[in-house]
């Protein structure tokens, strides 16, 4: 990683050097030649050192050369940063009140000593490296101003040929590949699919058997094959391509013709070229090749594989990329017997199998890994695989042949800056889950960030490294964070593994207490938990060059004050989360200090005066530190703040004046409003007197990014002039504006404060209108840019909107909560971007629109529709001039024309509503409905069946609600037929409940239309017939796709249906209070794949039956109160899959079978409420794989015998044993009254010495 992040160093003090406020700073102390000398050396160094790292894998005396560098190198870093805060003090010093103070603690003779000092270390630094400079020579390094690709090591040439034998899984992959190929419909002539994955998925396993497949081979006249790699230089290209077309030497020839050549071969021909390896992310050049193949036949397809998104990105064109996955469970373990068992065949010894499963699970799904691993263990005996998976495992990746250098082409081929950023994220714990923007800022505080182009803020460029890194697959699973909106990131395992190899002894994690820590460390994280009397490691007190503190969780504060003043460079101190409740004051000596977490800490109050000594601090989060009460006063002082995270804190009162002086803020989660810095009475001084400042601290801070949250916004009565000063208008970056005029712990006094005001007569009624407008007049003032996107308003007590909402077209998210005098929030068509729309607890809201059906156009955009707790909403549309009757035989011929005059939503996929008991049938349609449906009324029922029998003009082949995934049909009184509510149209739903729906009979002919249902449940529908008009059962042949059967509370059900056994995909079956069923049929042992079997509260049942024995996949049984059962069937002891049983109110149960001891892989059993239970069998000490065992409610003497009694031995194994909720531990063996004497005698001694005599 050292040598990697040298060159952006080198740069940097370059820069540092040559800076203004360094130069003058330098005149001052007379130091401007030893400032020159150390800028000549430091570029002299810097020309070389490109080309010395790429040599560095071959030339074992330039790896020395750089490692002797490198420490040089970062103390004259750290020497600049020392000149530069000094020079950034004395600017804050001039013209400050607090210069005369500063000056007095630096007198002169002060300041002549630093003065000295400071030169002195100038020529030492530049002496040292001068001395090591002179060494280049020796190893003919070439000057190289800028970076260019690092050469790849070769890698064999891949070749067009693989067995279909060979390809084990990826069948899905396969068909869809196969499917995008084929496919008439594409209409370029030639089109271009790229397969993008990490190193290792069997990209290139995959796409030799497309290229070798059947249906290839008699769609395309020509294949050809070309392992591209690292080579991207178009002649040699057609030169290979040309040979694999026609098997015939090009050499010696030139492009003009070899070009004349290509076109030749592939004219008029429908060919199929396979660009295996592709890493060229230069789309000129990828043009240049892609017009030399433009003249085959329609059809002609071109497949790249590729670990780079860039690649597939500036490949595609008509086809999208095509991300290629890790293997699931089952294929995994498919490859994993192919190449470590004889002739794949699965192991008889569970034991082994067992070992084996962990070690394909640590695998993550990478085949190179699993096949590399599995043929490896082949040779080895099968006794030893345990010691493998404990010992071994972990330095297998050392291996050269193994995936780490696979992967580790991907991090060679990087540009320097992003190596470093790479192997910085082998400090998170593997699968951790990594805020974006969090990384950035953290690439950002070591300096590995900077602007590529004018105008770009460091976020931007550390965004597009993140974007880089994550297109070469060294990042995966990026999403949004459901609930803090931000996006996260993980790394594969492997990767993770790779950014160790790479960081080397640079970065460390330490995982136990007093763990080694090589001496070049210069960034630590914690992945462990040091409680307040843990001995912190030493090395940290007396390690100066550690840069980086990650996680250290709790610990004495007391040893973290000292030790911290001997962390001179610290620049990230990541204290989240750590139990402290005060902040050491020693942290203002960190002057290099950069990023400071302090985040999740509840029992912070306030902050240390020293943090504002911390200059060059960037980011300061301080996010839900929810017993902070104030920010520092001088935060002010903080000038290259760019960050300051403070949602969630609370008890946070206002903020600091000055605030607004800090003109590089990017980021300001929260603004609080405080009495004492708003209003006419609150004049300048008296906001100087309390410190607090006004909204007219926002004033310049127009690059805030993300989302701004202005609080307690009640205090704005006669403040419109201040709050205009906020000038939100201007803040063209804002995302999203969050405006709350209540807490949450004072919000329920909004309508009273408002209704208190005005609730006898006239005058309080005027009164009351004014106060509404004083909100108004509030709002209005605080007009946002319309650039804005989300914007969310709480506990607002005006009567209308303000009028800038017009302004918002760009806005996609609006939500209005708590917001109870609000009447109209007509006209939305104003928002045509608008996604989400969100209303909530608006009590006077009526209509959602003014307007008539026809005259306002509806919200094109809407994706998403929440309508809570709205008690006056009577429809969308005021006017509407078509009222669908109550009465349900009038309501159900209504007419085409009626139907017709409903206009859809045309893109909502989501829609919620709860809490609108007067919100009848005057509501749009959803056909594109997908995602969740709740039915819980009689007017959602009628919307929904117009919806699906609406006309869909224009659009024939479409069926309404095609796209619904989950339906639920809950407390639907009048409901009898499931054709009310289901039709062909629902063929997506995958969930299906029905709940509470006492007349509901019949399921027939809907129900054989779910083919895609995977998940039903029929809950306390009293007359429900599961059986069909046949009586057979044979509705359920349709449902092939089912995983999850639920019946509960069916009181007419007495067997099973005898159709569910053809459900072979089921692996989740329960049947729960169906107080009639007597029988559960021989034949529930076809259901092969059920894994999950649930039965309880069936009271007439007497016994299980015996074909449960054939159950062979099942892991989970839950018997729970079945008072007729005495035994558990013998064909259970066949359940050698069975992991976790349950026995739960059976109260005839009287023995747990001998045969228990057969169920090896058992881990967790509970036995509760079986009263009639005494004893436990011997069989339970076979039980070795049992982890947990619990006894609740049964017969006092069982428990006696488990404590202390005769069944202790068998339960002893088991490390976790309760008993009525009370952890059982092995009994204590007595101890002899001589020890208890001695105990007595040496309980007061503080020292024994013992001497040879």
């Amino acid at each position: 990683m050292a040598d990697s992040i040298l060159f952006g160093i080198a740069q940097k003090i370059i820069e540092n050097i040559a800076s203004a406020a360094v130069q003058e700073i330098g005149s001052i102390w007379g130091a401007t030649k030893e400032l020159s000398g150390l800028e000549e050396t430091v570029s002299t160094i810097k020309d070389v050192l490109l080309d010395a790292e790429e040599k560095k894998n071959h030339n074992h005396q330039v790896s020395s050369w750089l490692k002797k560098l490198e420490d040089i190198v970062y103390e004259a870093d750290d020497l600049m940063d020392d000149v530069s805060t000094e020079a950034l003090r004395r600017k804050l010093m001039s013209g400050s009140n607090m210069g005369k103070k500063v000056r007095t603690f630096f007198s002169s003779s002060n300041q002549l000593v630093f003065r000295c000092t400071m030169a002195h270390n100038i020529k030492e630094i530049n002496d040292r490296l001068a001395a090591i400079s002179k060494n280049r020579a020796d190893f003919h390094l070439e000057v190289r101003q800028e970076e260019s690709r690092v050469v790849l090591r070769a890698r064999e040439p891949t070749h067009s040929y693989t067995s279909e034998e060979n390809v084990i899984g990826r069948k899905s992959d396969r068909n869809a590949i196969l499917d995008l190929l084929l496919d008439p419909k594409v209409q370029e002539d030639v089109s271009v699919l790229p397969i993008v994955g990490l190193g290792g998925l069997g990209k290139t396993t995959l796409a030799q058997f497309v290229f070798n497949n059947e249906k290839v081979q008699t769609n395309f006249d020509l294949k050809m094959w070309v392992c591209v790699s690292e080579n991207f230089e178009v002649k040699s290209l057609v030169e290979r391509i040309l040979n694999s077309a026609t098997k015939k030497s090009t050499e010696k020839k030139e492009m003009e013709q070899l070009q004349r050549e290509l076109r030749d071969t592939l004219n008029g021909k429908r060919y199929f070229l396979v660009l295996d390896d592709v890493w060229n992310e230069d789309r000129e050049e990828w043009l240049k090749l892609k017009s030399l193949l433009s003249n085959g036949a329609k059809g002609s397809r071109i497949m790249i594989t590729t670990r780079s998104q860039i690649v597939g990105k500036i490949t595609s064109s008509t086809m999208k990329p095509y991300m290629l996955g890790i293997l699931d469970e089952d294929e995994s373990w498919s490859l994993f017997k192919e190449a470590a068992f004889e002739h794949g065949h699965e192991p008889n010894n569970h034991d082994t199998k067992k070992t084996a499963m962990e070690i394909v699970n640590k695998c993550g799904g990478i085949p190179l890994a699993i096949r590399t691993i599995g043929t490896m263990l082949y040779s080895k005996p099968e006794a030893q695989w345990s010691s493998f998976l404990e010992m071994e495992f972990s330095t297998m990746h050392q291996n050269k042949n193994d995936i780490l250098p696979t992967l580790k082409l991907s991090y060679d081929n990087l540009p320097s800056h992003l190596k470093c950023c790479f192997a910085y994220c082998s400090l998170f714990p593997k699968d951790y889950e990594i805020e974006v923007d969090m990384l950035i800022n953290l690439w950002m505080a070591q300096g590995f960030i900077k602007s590529s182009r004018s105008g770009q803020s460091l976020e931007e460029a550390g965004f597009e490294i993140f974007n880089e890194l994550h297109w070469r697959s060294f990042f995966q699973e990026v999403k949004e964070n459901h609930w803090t909106k931000k996006l996260e990131c993980k790394m594969h395992d492997l990767m993770h593994d790779l950014a160790v190899q790479v960081a080397g002894t640079e970065c460390v994690t330490l995982d136990t207490v007093g763990e080694n820590v090589d001496g070049r460390a210069r960034h630590v994280s914690f992945d462990f938990y040091l409680d307040p009397s843990s001995r912190f490691p030493t090395f940290l007190s007396k390690e100066n060059r550690i840069r980086t503190i990650l996680f250290p969780r709790a610990s004495n504060m007391l040893s973290w004050d000292v030790i911290l003043l001997g962390l001179k460079v610290l620049r990230t101190l990541d204290f989240h989360a750590s139990g402290l409740k005060k902040v050491p004051n020693s942290i203002g000596k960190l002057r290099h200090l950069r990023y400071l977490d302090l985040s999740r800490n509840y029992g912070i109050r306030t902050l240390p005066a020293s943090v504002t000594k911390l200059q060059n601090l960037q980011t300061l989060k301080l996010s839900n530190c929810t017993n902070l009460v104030e920010l520092p006063r001088d935060l002010k002082k903080l000038v290259n703040l760019r960050h300051l995270e403070n949602n969630g804190c609370d008890s946070l009162t206002h903020i600091p004046l000055g605030l607004g002086q800090l003109c590089n803020l990017v980021t300001l989660n929260e603004f609080i409003v405080n009495e004492e810095g708003v209003g006419p009475t609150n004049k300048q001084h008296n906001q100087d007197q309390v410190g607090v400042g006004g909204l007219n601290e926002l004033t310049e801070l127009n690059n805030l990014r993300g989302e701004l949250h202005i609080k307690n916004l009640r205090y704005g009565k006669d403040a419109s002039e201040e709050y205009t000063d906020a000038k939100l208008k201007e803040k063209q970056h804002l995302h999203a504006l969050r405006l709350t005029w209540y807490d949450d712990d004072d919000n329920v006094d909004a309508t009273s404060e408002a209704e208190d005001n005005g609730s006898n007569d006239n005058d309080d009624n005027a009164d009351a209108t004014c106060e509404g407008k004083d909100y108004e007049i509030t709002l209005e003032s605080l007009q946002p840019h319309p650039n804005l996107k989300e914007l969310y308003i709480h506990d607002y007590m005006g009567v209308r909107l303000a009028s800038w909402f017009s302004s918002l077209t760009a806005l996609d998210r609006l939500a209005l909560q708590g917001c109870e005098k609000i009447t109209n929030v007509s006209p939305l068509s104003q928002f045509p971007c608008l996604k989400s729309l969100s209303l909530e607890m608006l009590s006077s809201l009526e209509y959602i629109s003014n307007s008539n059906v026809r005259s306002e156009p509806l919200l094109t955009s809407l994706q998403r529709l929440e309508l809570d707790g709205l008690p006056s909403l009577k429809g969308w549309w005021k006017d509407h001039d078509h009222h669908v009757e109550e009465d349900d035989e009038e309501d159900s011929c209504y007419t085409c024309e009626e139907e017709e005059d409903i206009p859809p939503f045309e893109c909502l996929s989501k829609l919620t509503i709860y809490d609108c008991p007067q919100l009848t049938s005057n509501m749009p349609l959803y056909p594109y409905l997908e995602g969740e449906l709740w039915l819980t009324d009689n007017y959602r029922l009628k919307t929904f069946q117009r919806t699906q029998q609406m006309k869909m003009k224009m659009m024939d082949s479409f069926s309404p609600l095609s796209n619904l995934t989950s339906l639920y049909i809950i407390g639907i009184e009048s409901l009898q037929c499931m054709s009310e509510v289901l039709n062909c149209s629902l063929t997506s739903v995958r969930k299906l409940c029905m709940e509470k729906c006492p007349k509901l009979k019949t399921l027939l002919p809907a129900f054989q239309q779910l083919t895609s249902l995977q998940e039903l449940k029929i809950i306390s529908c009293h007359e429900v017939d599961v059986y069909g008009d046949d009586g057979d059962g044979n509705m359920w042949q349709a449902l092939q796709s089912l995983h999850d059967l639920n019946f509960r509370g069916l009181p007419q059900l007495e067997t099973l249906p005898d159709g569910l056994q053809q459900l072979t995909s089921l692996e989740k079956l329960t049947v729960a209070e169906c107080k009639s069923l007597v029988d559960i049929p021989e034949w529930i042992g076809n259901l092969k794949s059920l894994r999950q079997l649930d039965i309880w509260e069936c009271n007439k049942l007497t016994s299980l039956p015996e074909g449960m024995r054939q159950l062979t996949s099942l892991q989970s049984l839950e018997i729970h109160h079945l008072p007729q059962l005495e035994t558990l069937p013998h064909g259970l002891q066949q359940l050698t899959s069975l992991q976790d049983l349950k026995l739960r109110d059976c109260e005839n149960l009287v023995r747990i079978p001998e045969w228990i001891g057969h169920l090896k892989s058992l881990q967790q059993l509970r036995i509760t409420g079986c009263n009639k239970l005494t004893s436990l069998p011997a069989g339970m000490r076979q039980l070795t794989s049992l982890q947990y065992l619990s006894i609740r409610d049964c017969d006092r003497s069982l428990k006696q015998r488990c404590e202390t009694g005769e069944d202790w031995h068998k339960v002893s194994h088991i490390p976790l044993l309760y008993i009525d909720n009370e952890r059982i531990h092995p009994p204590q063996e007595p101890s002899t009254s001589s020890s208890s004497a001695l105990d007595k005698i040496f309980k007061s001694f503080s020292r024994l010495q013992l001497c040879n005599k």
